[in-house]
C-alpha cells in the first residue's frame, strides 16, 4: 500500500530566478499514480525558451554574487535548505508514494529522509574540504566551475536530485534542474522550500518537461558548463554527444593555452 492518496496538484508555472513564472508554452504533462494510474497532478511542458531563461537566470546568479560567496555561507544555505525539506516530510514522502509506487513506510524513510540527509552532509563536507592543497610541485585549487545543468531519473527522484543540487550549490555552482517527467511533483515541493527560506534568485531554476526538449536544450546550451545525467543508456548517449559539441580546445591558434579564469 501506499497510503492515502495525495492531493490532486496542478501546477501552471515553473520555478525561474528564485519565484514562480508562467511557461512559455501551454502543454502539461499528467502525472499518473503509480498505484492506480488516476491522474494525480500535472506540469508545465517546458519548451526551449523557458530553459533558456532559467539558464540565464542561472548564469547571472552564478557571476554576480554565488560563485563569491563563503563556504561557511554556502553550508549555512544547505543547512536551512535540509531543515526546509524536514520541514516538508509528510508531504514529499505522501507525494513520491503516489509517484513511483513506493510504500509508505519506505517513502518516508528513505524518499524523504535520504534527501534531508545528503543535504546536510555537504553543509558538512564543504566545511572540511581543503580549497587549496599542494600536491608535491603542484596546487591544486579547488573553485566554482559554472552553471550545472541536472537531469533527474525518476525512482528515487528527490534524493538523485539532492545527490546533484547539493554538491553543485556546496561548490559555488548554480543549476538548472531537470526532474524526470514521470515522477516531478517532489521537485515543486523542492522549489518551495527554496523560496520559503530565500535562496538567492537564480541559484536554482528547475524546469519540467520532456527529455528530447527540456533535456536536450539544458545538454545543449552554450551557457551550461558542466551536465550530470542519470538515466538510460540511449538518453547518456544523445546527452553525451550534445554536450561534447560545446566542448572547447584548450590550444589557441597560437599553440598557447590560455589561462584558466580565477573566480
Amino acid at each position: 500500500m501506499t497510503g492515502a492518496p495525495a492531493k490532486t496538484t496542478h501546477y501552471r508555472d515553473l520555478y525561474i530566478n528564485g519565484g514562480w513564472q508562467p511557461q512559455s508554452g501551454t502543454g502539461s504533462i499528467d502525472v499518473l499514480s503509480a498505484s492506480t494510474e488516476e491522474v494525480i497532478g500535472s506540469i508545465p511542458e517546458g519548451t526551449l525558451e523557458d530553459v533558456d531563461r532559467a539558464v540565464r537566470a542561472a548564469r547571472a546568479a552564478f557571476d554576480n554574487g554565488w560563485s563569491e560567496t563563503s563556504v561557511a555561507d554556502r553550508a549555512g544555505w544547505l543547512r536551512k535548505l535540509s531543515g526546509a525539506l524536514k520541514e516538508r516530510s509528510e508531504e514529499i514522502a505522501k507525494t513520491i508514494a503516489q509517484e513511483v509506487g513506493s510504500p509508505i513506510t519506505m517513502a518516508t524513510s528513505i524518499q524523504a529522509g535520504l534527501p534531508v540527509m545528503v543535504t546536510a552532509s555537504y553543509a558538512q563536507f564543504i566545511t572540511e574540504v581543503k580549497l587549496e592543497q599542494e600536491l608535491g610541485n603542484s596546487l591544486v585549487v579547488r573553485e566554482p566551475y559554472g552553471v550545472v545543468g541536472a537531469i533527474t531519473p525518476w525512482n528515487y527522484p528527490l534524493h538523485q536530485i539532492m545527490a546533484k543540487v547539493a554538491p553543485a550549490l556546496a561548490a559555488g555552482c548554480t543549476v538548472v534542474l531537470k526532474p524526470s517527467e514521470v515522477a516531478p511533483l517532489n521537485a515543486f515541493l523542492l522549489a518551495d522550500a527554496c523560496q520559503s527560506i530565500g535562496l538567492p534568485a537564480g541559484v536554482l531554476n528547475i524546469v519540467t518537461g520532456y527529455g528530447p526538449v527540456v533535456g536536450e536544450a539544458i545538454a545543449s546550451h552554450p551557457m551550461v558548463d558542466m551536465v550530470s545525467f542519470t538515466g538510460s543508456v540511449r538518453a547518456g548517449k544523445r546527452v553525451g554527444a550534445l554536450a561534447g559539441e560545446g566542448i572547447h580546445s584548450f590550444i589557441h591558434d597560437d599553440g598557447a593555452r590560455p589561462r584558466p579564469q580565477v573566480r
